[in-house]
C-alpha cells in the first residue's frame, strides 16, 4: 500500500513539474503571436459601420461573402444568424466603405436579392480609442483588486502562485486571438474578466486546501502536502469545470455568430484555468520555499501557549 502511494506521489509530483515547464512554453509561445501578429481589433475598437439586414431566402455565409465582396469595395466582415437571414457587415472608416444603408437597395438589385434594411451604425475611431483605454483599465483595476485580496488571504507564497497562474490564463487566451486572428471586441473583454475570476476561484481552493493541511500536519514535506491537496480538490474541480464547458459549449452552438468569439474565449480560458491552478498555482508556491514555519507562527500568536 506504502509503495503504490509513493508511485501515485512520484507520478503526480513529475506531472505537475512537466506541465509547468509546458505552461511557459505555451506563455510564450502567446506572447510571441501577441507582439508579432497582434489583435485583430474588432469595430468596436478600430471604428467603423455596422449594416444589419435581414434576406427573405436563406444563404450560406460563402454565398453572401462572394456576392458582397463583388459590390463593395474594400474589405468587410460578415456575421450571420436565424439560418442565413439575418446579416451585420462590418466596414472599416475609410472613403471607399459605403455608408448607411442607402448601398443595399442598389446590392439589392443586383444580388437580386430580397432585402429589408434594419440598422446602421457608425463608431468613430475616437470611441474606439476610449474603448481600448476603459477596457484595459477594467482589466488593470481586477487584477489590482485580486492582488490587495491574496496578499491578506494567504501567505506571500501562494498569492504569487494564484497570481501567475491568473496572468497565464489570461495571456494564453489573447495568444490563441492573436495567432488565429479572431476579431477582438468588446464581448472578448468581458470574457477575460470572467476568465480573471474562474482562475482566481480555482486557485483559492487548492491554496486553502494547502493551507488547511498545513496546519494539520505539518511535519510533511511540502511536496506531499500540495500533491495531497490536489487530489482532494481534484475531483469537485473537474466535475465544476465539466458542468461549466458544458454550458458555454451550448452558448457557442446555439447562441449564434454574435457570440461565438465570448464563447470561444470563455471556453478556452475555463480549460487553460483548469489546468493552471493545478500545475501552476500549486508548485509555484513550492518552487519559492513555501513551507508550515508561517502557519505555525500564525498558530502560536493567536494561541499562545501558557
Amino acid at each position: 500500500m506504502n509503495k503504490l502511494f509513493l508511485k501515485q506521489h512520484e507520478t503526480l509530483s513529475k506531472f505537475r513539474l512537466i506541465s509547468l515547464y509546458f505552461a511557459t512554453a505555451l506563455v510564450i509561445f502567446s506572447l510571441l503571436g501577441i507582439f508579432s501578429k497582434g489583435l485583430n481589433l474588432g469595430l468596436d475598437f478600430t471604428g467603423g459601420y455596422l449594416t444589419e439586414f435581414t434576406t427573405q431566402e436563406s444563404l450560406t455565409q460563402q454565398n453572401m461573402e462572394t456576392l458582397l465582396s463583388s459590390y463593395l469595395p474594400d474589405s468587410f466582415s460578415l456575421k450571420s444568424a436565424e439560418n442565413g437571414r439575418h446579416w451585420s457587415v462590418q466596414q472599416a472608416d475609410n472613403e471607399l466603405s459605403l455608408k448607411g444603408k442607402a448601398w443595399l437597395s442598389d446590392f439589392s438589385e443586383q444580388s437580386e436579392l430580397t432585402i429589408t434594411p434594419l440598422d446602421s451604425i457608425y463608431i468613430g475611431s475616437q470611441v474606439g480609442d476610449e474603448l481600448i483605454n476603459q477596457g484595459g483599465l477594467a482589466l488593470i483595476t481586477s487584477v489590482v483588486m485580486i492582488l490587495l485580496y491574496l496578499s491578506f488571504r494567504f501567505e506571500w507564497r501562494l498569492a504569487a502562485g494564484s497570481v501567475i497562474a491568473l496572468c497565464h490564463d489570461v495571456i494564453i487566451v489573447l495568444g490563441i486571438f492573436a495567432w488565429f486572428d479572431i476579431p477582438f471586441d468588446l464581448t472578448i473583454v468581458a470574457s477575460l474578466l470572467a476568465i480573471i475570476g474562474y482562475s482566481l476561484n480555482d486557485s483559492i481552493i487548492v491554496g486553502d486546501k494547502i493551507r488547511e493541511i498545513m496546519k494539520r500536519n505539518n511535519q510533511q514535506s511540502v511536496e506531499s502536502i500540495v500533491n495531497l491537496a490536489i487530489k482532494s480538490t481534484i475531483v469537485r474541480t473537474l466535475i465544476t469545470s465539466g458542468t461549466t464547458l458544458a454550458t458555454i459549449l451550448a452558448v457557442w452552438i446555439f447562441a449564434g455568430e454574435s457570440l461565438a468569439g465570448f464563447a470561444m474565449a470563455l471556453f478556452s480560458g475555463v480549460l487553460v484555468g483548469t489546468f493552471s491552478s493545478i500545475t501552476i498555482s500549486a508548485t509555484v508556491p513550492q518552487l519559492l520555499g513555501l513551507s508550515a514555519d508561517y502557519y505555525n507562527q500564525k498558530e502560536q500568536e493567536l494561541c499562545p501557549l501558557p
